[in-house]
């Protein structure tokens, strides 16, 4: 479960640096660049064996880290387009709730356990994780297209539950940290290829600011797809249970970090989603 701690706490982290770089102004996508870079680097680094980097496109796991790292890029869009156009609380519920997919993926490709303490649980969990994320303020998104929650919901449950497959069946655990690199090397090609398009329409500097930003995050990035993929390896903890812990936990520290660090508002329909995530995580984790 230490795996499992880690990955929450460092993706918790991610949300909590994505905060100041609205408060100093950093431009989020060269920052991901450079994060992705960064990553790259820790994983190649942190290798459990030695690589020649011409033999990764031939490992088996190499199609899957495209598809992946491709989709980290364009659900990173789609979340920035969720949060402009439905607001970021509907962003973040449409993340979250996309546990379900994974779940179900478990379910019936692995035939993991089904009981009535379970369902009970993840519903409960579901619940919590909307009413943990829900903001009661007036907003103007309510005539807003659901087009972008939804490529959301099921692009974010598409990562979560590709994430398993491919680590179920073609990545070795001494091959966790190459594997990773690669995923963020390749999301970092077509960062790269976003960013001269952009760079084409309208030239601009850079930015140390955002180097320094794309450092920062970085490193939770890498170790929080690391230690996920180390918490899905650990034998008698099954991915339906793992998926719903994780992203409830996120949910959790998150919704507190905010509370105390950032002092943001905590409604009461907060306060019942808190108390429901942590009744659900007990519930999950006992089934």
């Amino acid at each position: 479960m230490i795996y499992l701690l880690l990955s929450i706490l460092f993706s918790t982290g991610i949300f909590v640096i994505f905060k100041y770089f609205g408060i100093y102004k950093v431009d989020t996508f060269k920052a991901i660049f450079v994060n992705y870079i960064v990553a790259l680097t820790m994983g190649f680094s942190f290798a459990e064996k030695s690589f020649s980097v011409l033999e990764i496109p031939n490992q088996p796991w190499f199609l899957g880290a495209v598809f992946l790292g491709g989709l980290f890029v364009s659900i990173f869009f789609v979340m920035a387009m969720t949060a402009q156009k439905n607001g970021v609380s509907v962003a973040s519920v449409a993340g979250k709730m996309s546990v379900v997919i994974p779940v179900l993926f478990g379910v019936f490709l692995y035939n993991e356990s089904v009981t009535v303490l379970k369902i009970v649980g993840i519903i409960i969990a579901l619940v919590a994780v909307y009413l943990a994320s829900v903001k009661e303020v007036k907003t103007t998104h309510k005539k807003a297209s659901l087009l972008f929650p939804i490529l959301l919901f099921f692009g974010s449950g598409v990562i979560d539950t590709t994430l398993k497959y491919i680590e179920v069946t073609f990545v070795p655990k001494e091959e966790v940290a190459i594997f990773s690199g690669s995923l963020f090397g390749i999301a970092g090609c077509f960062g790269l290829i976003v960013l001269l398009i952009k760079a084409i329409k309208k030239r601009s500097p850079f930015g140390v600011k955002n180097i320094i930003a794309g450092v920062a995050l970085g490193v939770p990035n890498y170790y929080s797809i690391v230690f996920l993929i180390k918490a899905l390896q650990t034998e008698g903890i099954e991915s339906s249970t793992l998926f719903t812990i994780n992203n409830v936990g996120i949910v959790i520290v998150s919704t507190l970090v905010g509370i105390f660090l950032f002092k943001e508002q905590f409604s009461f329909k907060n306060k019942i989603g808190v108390v429901l995530a942590i009744v659900g995580i007990v519930i999950v984790a006992l089934a």
